[in-house]
Parts: C-alpha cells; structure tokens; sequence
C-alpha cells in the first residue's frame, strides 16, 4: 500500500500501464476459466472482453499479473482501446508483488445494480501480512467512464489459502452472488455489496476440499443459480469431483469428474444443461478418456438428469480423432453460435497435432441436438481457418482458454481463443467473429502481448493443465 501511483484507473483507452512485461493467458496454476465472458463495463451498450496476464511482470516484479480490458465498438475490440490494470494502478488496493498472479480469474456480474458490470479479479499467491499465498479478489467497479474504482472482498486470511484460484458471479432472484475457489474449499459473498468493499454475508464452504473451479447454474428453471464447485485433481479419479451446492449433510459428488465447467441450454428444451471438460489422460483404475471427454448432464425440472453423455473425439461425427494428450476439454463454453435455439459447446483441444506441429491446438464446436448424443455438424476452428491471423506452430496451445459473447451487438456470438505458448510463449488471443452460421476467420483479429501492453519476456507459468 505504500506505493505511489501516478496511473489513474480507466484512464484513457490506448494508454497501457508503465512497467508491465510478461506472458499473456498464462494462468497461475493454469486455471483453465481465465476469461470472463465478455461484458460491458462502460454502459455504451457494447460488451467489452478481458484478456488475463497473471505471469506479466509489472514494475520489475515477475508474475505479478495484469487484466487487459478492451473496450467493444461497432467494430469489435481493438487494441488501440484498451486499458491496462494491476495492482499498481491507482485507487486499486495493495500493489504489485512477484508472483501475486493478479488476473488468474476473472468474472463479471453488475454487484451494486447501477446499471454497469463489475469485474471480479482474483489474485491467488497474494500475500497479506504474515499470511503467505493468502490470496485476495478485487472488484473493479463498472461505470460511465469504465473500470473506475476498486475494493477488496474480505477472504480468510490464512497461509496458503490461495483464494481467487477462481471466481464465479451471477445475480439471480437471491440478488448478486460472488463465489471463489480456494484451498480451504469455496467461499460466497452475497447480500449488499458497495464501493467501501463491505459484502454484508460470506459463507464457507469446506465440504468439497481444495477448490479449483466455481461456477453457477440454474438447473431446474426455479430462478436460482446453482453452486458448481470443481475440487482439485483427487486420487483415483481423471479431474477434480464436481459438486452441485455442497453443503453440510448434502456434499456427494457427480458420478463423472473433470477441471473445467460450463452451463447452456444445449437440448434446447428451455433448461441449463451442465458441460463438464476432463482432459486428463485415465490411468488405471479411474474415469476419463484417451485425449480428454466432455460429459453433459442435462437439466431439468428436478434438476441435473440421473445419468450424463460421454463426448470425446472418437464419439461419432465429433471433429477429429482422440489421441493420447490432446486435452480434448482443456476449455469448454456453451453458447448458441447461430440462434437455432440450440447452444452450440465450444470445447477448446490445445494439445492437437495441427499443421503437423504437435501441441499446435484447435477449437472443435459441437452443434447442440434435441436428443442424443451431440457430434453431427461438429467442425475445427484453428489458425490455419481461412483468414485467422497466424500458424499453427509447435506448442501453440491455441484452445487453452475460451471465451464467447457478442463485442460488436451485431447479434451473433464471437469466439475468444487464448494460445499460451504463441509468440515465443509469450501468447496471444484471437477474436473470431461471429455470423449467421458459425464463426468465421473474415475480419478476425490477434491480439499478442506487445499489442496489448504487456510484451516482453516472461517464462511459462503454469501449464496447458487446470489445477
């Protein structure tokens, strides 16, 4: 806190930090939901995208981390209408540490019902006082001029609690809701929150053990989101165990586990299905698939269905083949790409052999069906889609992270691609636009490190790998 700053938060689009270097999309712990989906910050009714840089070095310190908020236009985003936060920026709390990872997570919801989202950042080595690896979560406040203030959510202060693995937020009929992965298990703030930083009721939940993904669902229509908190990687067992609201007396766990989580209706029967990534290779004696496999429960009036489907590269009609390490599953979103009522599941497989360059990675879309098991219409987004800046090149790792909304209102949803080990493993996004029918390379755009301000060199931390 001792820190001058001489930075102003949401100053000026173009202007990036002073002193931030490193590694883009390198999440610490290589949490595998960095990216928020899109939302709009600014009220100009335009959604705008975080790009995550939690290695980036900010004023000498390695690994202390830095978001990337790009505004959305007509246009789409741009880097030249970006701006560049850390915990150096002014009226942001603490300051810039090695190894903070300041932007592992990131999540959206409007906390305060001003009209404006809030951006949810979770730092998860955070030290606080004696507390070493603590963690912390900040909130950006949304508002006319953008992210222009900030406060922290009061986490455990504790030794390795490591709060802010990942953060989820929703607002539903109990009002706006922030929930955060730690090792201590998954803590949820809800009630009022304001600007001073005061949430007026926290809840901990133990029950799951470490937690290393959170999420929300409302399942059964009731107008509730439902907790989803993702353990991590347990004995005997190809992922982490995911667990639907656990609390005291109610904590068992779904028959299948994974690392990775996202929610959409993609039977189209008007409830939330649950799409649940493992790309975890199976060793002996436990779940999962040779090159990673999603499985979908439905939801329903009562709720997620009694038993899941199995998706991986050697389901019927799914694009590509299952090969050992692929990491089919790596990043999942769910969303409807062509407003056909039916959300397609965007599954992210940066360990493909693409271009004949192994670990280039691809994006597989799979189209959501009525009933059955999804895989007809299934095709590959990579770089080499015709016009996607860029080659596929040897451990790339595009897929890695993704994300998916609509930046410039046209109507149809764009793809955000995350590719760690691009540019010399300093990495790169792609924005892929959306269309009537599927996402297309016409007018895509790669944004690399440097051209969002935080070039230079970092090494790798993390992995292709969620915790």
């Amino acid at each position: 806190m001792g820190k001058t700053r001489s930075a102003r938060l949401g100053v000026a689009v173009g202007v990036a930090a002073a002193g931030v270097a490193g590694a883009l999309l390198m999440p610490v712990d290589a949490v595998a939901k960095p990216i928020a989906a899109p939302a709009d910050f600014n009220g100009d009714g335009y959604r705008d995208l975080v790009v995550p840089a939690p290695t980036a070095k900010v004023g000498g310190k390695d690994g202390a981390g830095a978001v990337v908020i790009l505004y959305g236009s007509k246009s789409g985003v741009s880097a030249s209408r970006k701006v560049v936060i850390t915990q150096n920026t002014a009226k942001v709390p603490d300051s810039a540490e090695t190894g903070d990872g300041f932007g592992a997570s990131t999540a959206f919801v409007g906390l305060d019902k001003d009209g404006y989202s809030d951006l949810i950042v979770g730092a998860p080595d955070e030290d606080l006082g004696g507390a070493k690896d603590a963690g912390s979560v900040t909130v950006l406040w949304g508002g006319k001029s953008g992210l222009s203030a900030a406060s922290t959510l009061p986490v455990p202060r504790g030794s390795y609690g490591r709060y802010g693995l990942d953060v989820a937020a929703v607002r539903d009929s109990g009002g706006a809701r922030v929930l955060v992965a730690g090792y201590a298990g998954s803590i949820e703030f809800s009630g009022t929150f304001t600007r001073a930083g005061s949430a007026r009721v926290a809840a901990l939940y133990p029950q799951t053990g470490s937690a290393a993904v959170v999420d929300h669902g409302d399942f059964n229509h009731d107008g509730r989101a439902e907790r989803i908190v993702t353990s991590i990687r347990a004995g005997g067992y190809s992922g982490g165990l995911v667990y639907i609201d656990p609390r005291d007396g109610s904590h068992v766990p779904l028959s299948t586990d994974g690392t990775t989580t996202a929610v959409g209706d993609v039977n189209g029967d008007g409830y939330n299905d649950l799409v649940v990534g493992d790309p975890d290779e199976p060793r002996t004696g436990t779940s999962g698939h040779r090159g990673g496999e999603l499985t979908l429960w439905c939801g329903g009036p009562q709720g997620l269905a009694a038993k899941p489907v199995h998706i991986s590269q050697d389901t019927p009609d799914v694009s590509g083949t299952s090969h050992t390490h692929y990491g089919f599953g790596t990043a999942v979103a769910v969303a409807d790409l062509n407003k056909d009522g039916l959300a397609n599941i965007v599954v992210g497989v940066p360990g493909q052999t693409q271009n004949n360059q192994a670990n280039a990675g691809v994006v597989v879309v799979i189209p959501g069906k009525k009933t059955g098991t999804p895989g007809v219409g299934s095709y590959q987004l990579s770089q080499e889609t015709v016009s996607v800046p860029g080659t596929s090149a040897q451990g790339d790792g595009f897929g890695t992270t993704l994300a998916v909304g609509d930046l410039n209102r046209d109507g149809h949803p764009d793809v955000v691609v995350g590719a760690p080990g691009e540019d010399h493993y300093r990495g790169a996004v792609w924005v892929l636009p959306g269309t009537s029918t599927h996402p297309t390379g016409k007018g895509s755009v790669e944004l690399t490190a440097a051209k969002l301000g935080v070039g230079g060199e970092s090494p790798q931390i993390g992995g292709f790998q969620p915790v």
